[in-house]
């Protein structure tokens, strides 16, 4: 994809990766794992899910549900966690990548951030875990019975992926060394990322899953990966730009031009048909059922656990 130049094509830029948890860091949800096995089960769930679907409740609403089915001490919930996920086999690799190159690196989720950073110490060991910063939900009195989120915003959702993502990206602006301006990259992999993917600057999407699908229909720019591997490659190949000004392995980054211009934006009729198109409720579905909109587009659209 031929990107045009501009003043800051000369300026150095300061990478600051997101990405995604449910689906993307792991392969499977971390609370529909709990929930379906130790709080109110698949049924409970799915019966939630058809109330939100109808407009009847809110994902606040539902979610609060959800999560105060689980009637267990905190931690008591974990073993499950150890034997059921599945982390990508590249995640580590990348993560250390990412430490040891200074790239900041956030994982931005609408679920638990205590369930998020006890599942992340279980695979990578505390100290690791312990680096790495989670913009998420938190939990009412960890250990308190029975569950109670804690929304990180006030809204509908409970967390505004794309207001997160844009606070990262004003801080970095006033960290930047004179010559560097940030660079958003974003990880994900279903239609419960658009938020934060439409501001993003280079948006990795999980290779045959809904995000992917809903780049290809509306052509938002993006770069495919099957493994946090490829994202690795790319990104070394993006930072080596910077270095020699040339395309690193020859396969060039997709930026996304659009992000300037979404971000500027302020009419609804100025805004690209995937996001005018979208109301509240199919929003609010996006972030709430993961599995649901990560599925591959030639399947069936149905909840799969």
């Amino acid at each position: 994809m031929a990107i045009s130049q501009t003043p800051q094509d000369s300026q150095k830029r300061k990478i600051i990766i997101f990405s995604d948890f449910d689906g993307t860091i792991f392969m499977q949800d971390t609370g529909h794992v709990l929930v379906d096995s130790l709080g109110g089960g698949q049924a409970y769930r799915n019966m939630l899910e058809k109330q939100f679907e109808s407009g009847e409740r809110t994902f606040r609403e539902i979610s609060d549900d959800m999560w105060g089915s689980l009637t267990i001490p905190f931690g008591d919930g974990f073993d499950i966690m150890k034997d059921t996920l599945k982390i990508d086999p590249g995640f580590q690799e990348f993560y250390q990548y990412c430490q040891k190159e200074g790239f900041p690196f956030n994982v931005i989720s609408a679920g638990l951030k205590p369930v998020l950073q006890r599942t992340l110490e279980i695979f990578l060991g505390e100290k690791e875990a312990a680096k790495m910063n989670i913009v998420a939900n938190s939990l009412e009195a960890p250990g308190g019975i029975p569950w109670k989120p804690v929304w990180l915003h006030d809204c509908d959702t409970g967390l505004d992926k794309a207001l997160s993502v844009n606070e990262a990206r004003s801080q970095a602006q006033l960290e930047c060394l004179p010559g560097e301006i940030p660079l958003i990259v974003f990880i994900g992999d279903g239609v419960s990322d658009l938020a934060a993917a439409r501001e993003a600057d280079v948006l990795f999407a999980r290779r045959g899953l809904r995000l992917e699908a809903h780049c290809k229909e509306h052509n938002i720019p993006y770069t495919p990966f099957d493994t946090f591997a490829d994202i690795k490659r790319e990104i070394e190949a993006l930072s080596l730009e910077d270095q020699k000004k040339t395309g690193g392995h020859g396969k060039p980054v997709r930026y996304n031009p659009r992000a300037n211009m979404w971000r500027s934006l302020s009419s609804k009729e100025a805004v690209p048909t995937l996001l005018a198109t979208a109301t509240p409720s199919e929003v609010e579905k996006m972030a709430l059922w993961p599995d649901y909109f990560s599925q591959p587009k030639d399947q069936p659209e149905t909840i799969q656990e």
